[in-house]
């Protein structure tokens, strides 16, 4: 019956408002978070050339690359090092300086062989930022769309259209030209060949 549902609802409603009275009631201690070294937070991204600064990605395979410093807020400047992996005394290695203003930066562009390399930076507080990536050109040279010429060229005067400057209509209206010159020069020569002028 509907009687008896009315003074369960009545009944939860007001546990409800009793157990909601008595948190309000009670202090919820919650942690504060640890506060941040500064400049710790700082992350360094490998870029490709022509990546915006802005980018949050990390591009770990790269041809000419630079390196992008972020939240950096106390540095005003970041040193690193880049070395081949593994290691070795015959290996290429890069150093430099990033200069940072508000807490970002960016290298010149910079170009490595192909293979695997470490960068080291340091200059924030906190522990050194390390990234491992890989240079590799070839394999992005031979991604690259080829510039090289397709097809016929096209010819100033009486060359060739372009596809995509006929439409449909015009190209329909064509092919009837062509099929009702046809019908015409074959009924001219037949004609001719009854003997009719």
């Amino acid at each position: 019956m509907p009687t008896t549902t009315v003074p369960r609802r009545a009944a939860v409603l007001a546990a409800l408002t009793l157990a909601g009275t008595a948190l309000a009631g009670t202090q919820i201690a919650i942690a504060a978070p640890a506060p941040a070294v500064p400049g710790a937070a700082g992350d360094v991204k490998i870029h490709k050339v022509g990546t915006p600064f802005s980018d949050p990605r990390d591009e770990p395979k790269v041809c000419e690359f630079y390196l992008d410093a972020t939240n950096f807020d106390v540095a005003p400047s970041l040193t690193y090092t880049i070395q081949s992996q593994p290691p070795s005394a015959s290996g290429a290695t890069l150093n430099g300086t990033v200069q940072l203003a508000s807490g970002g930066g960016h290298s010149d562009p910079l170009a490595l062989p192909d293979g695997q390399y470490k960068v080291t930076v340091t200059g924030g507080t906190g522990a050194p930022k390390e990234k491992v990536f890989r240079v590799d050109c070839d394999k992005e040279a031979s991604a690259a769309p080829s510039k090289a010429p397709h097809g016929g060229v096209h010819a100033g005067g009486g060359g060739l259209a372009e596809s995509s400057a006929i439409s449909p209509f015009a190209g329909a209206a064509a092919v009837g030209l062509v099929v009702a010159g046809g019908v015409v020069y074959f009924r001219l020569l037949r004609r001719r060949l009854d003997g009719a002028a």
